[in-house]
């Protein structure tokens, strides 16, 4: 076996050994399984979640209503992969009813009204369901999470929130990784006029507080889902510059690097083949901590409105849309999508600490 590999292997069974990394890293990959197929595990499955009920709006965990489901007129040529990933696109309208009965080819009901209020009684003729069948259109339906002001299902959104939340993540530490590791490869590799203009890119984007530089990227670019990815991982490059370089400074005078000198390797090669691969080790620890960060700083910007925008699920608007009912009886809205954040940060946390400790080579 090559030391490399030796040091590889030494390092996953550390990694293995330690209990809260293990148990963190499959949560996230819990987590990132269920963010994929959310719409699958999600009840409501329309897209974005976001059915609402304002007759419902609010309810406590566990309430039980009766639905009844009045299919769509428009045709729906949604491909089933399409469904899966992205939700159903004019989905069956949901009507909450107290009490129905049918009578002379028509569904009379009353929809479900809250306090104890008379619910409006309609009509519904028995030929908008398929063979007339309205019954098999009629179901209790239970809100494990309750239901949001708009009555949406909040177990529903939380599982499509977890998209955003999960995939920012990754897509802000690419980022960050490319940017952080290209700048800080030329200003650690060359030094000089090189290193004295990329540390002062360094210098002055680190003195701007990062929320407010991703406000700022985030107006430019504009407000959406994309933008806040791309603006997210824009402002994380800082850190990893800074370590990529210290790590270059400290490594590129060692012997490996002298004989592939002079073996005549071009310094693309010699960087990319040689320096990068032994330096990797905080890099990775690094990323594992900047997942953290990309997920609160997107659970912020949703929080002051310029994230994801509605009816898009995501962690962070949705404590903005509840932050006022923990005074209102009713704490869980914002208490378990902030649950969920607290989680998924923590996870990441816990896996970059295992990692630190695994790569440790002291140890």
């Amino acid at each position: 076996m090559s030391k490399s590999n030796s040091l590889k292997h030494m390092a996953l069974q550390k990694f293995k050994k330690n209990f809260w990394g293990v148990f963190s890293f499959l949560f996230v990959v819990l987590v990132g399984f269920v963010s994929v197929f959310a719409y699958v595990f999600a009840p409501d499955n329309s897209q974005y979640a976001n059915q609402m009920h304002l007759s419902i709006h609010s309810k406590n965990p566990g309430f039980k209503v009766t639905m009844l489901n009045i299919p769509s007129s428009t045709e729906n040529n949604q491909s089933f992969i399409d469904k899966i990933f992205f939700g159903v696109k004019n989905a069956n309208t949901e009507v909450p009813i107290s009490a129905y009965h049918i009578e002379d080819g028509t569904l009379n009901y009353k929809e479900y009204a809250a306090d104890g209020l008379e619910g409006a009684e309609k009509r519904l003729s028995l030929s908008v369901f398929p063979n007339g069948l309205a019954k098999d259109f009629i179901v209790e339906k239970t809100f494990l999470f309750g239901t949001d002001k708009y009555g949406r299902d909040l177990l529903s959104r939380i599982l499509v929130g977890a998209r955003i939340s999960f995939f920012i993540g990754f897509v802000a530490v690419f980022i960050s990784l490319v940017v952080g590791v290209l700048m800080g490869s030329l200003a650690g590799y060359f030094g000089g006029k090189v290193d004295a203009v990329i540390m002062w890119i360094i210098n002055v984007t680190w003195s701007i507080p990062t929320l407010l530089l991703v406000i700022a990227i985030t107006l430019a670019l504009g407000k959406g889902f994309w933008q806040v990815f791309i603006a997210v991982g824009l402002t994380m490059w800082v850190e990893v510059a800074r370590v990529v370089r210290g790590q270059i400074i400290s490594v590129k005078e060692m012997q490996y690097v002298t004989a592939a000198r002079a073996l005549g390797y071009s310094d693309f090669r010699i960087v990319v083949k040689h320096i990068l691969p032994n330096i990797m080790a905080p890099v990775i620890v690094i990323s594992a901590a900047n997942f953290a960060a990309a997920i609160l700083i997107e659970s912020g910007l949703s929080f002051l409105g310029i994230g994801a925008q509605p009816p898009m699920a995501s962690w962070g608007a949705m404590i903005k849309d509840h932050y006022n009912y923990i005074i209102l009886g009713k704490p869980y809205l914002a208490v378990i999508p902030g649950l969920c954040i607290m989680s998924l940060v923590m996870a990441f946390m816990l896996i970059g600490n295992a990692l630190r400790d695994a790569l440790d080579v002291k140890s």
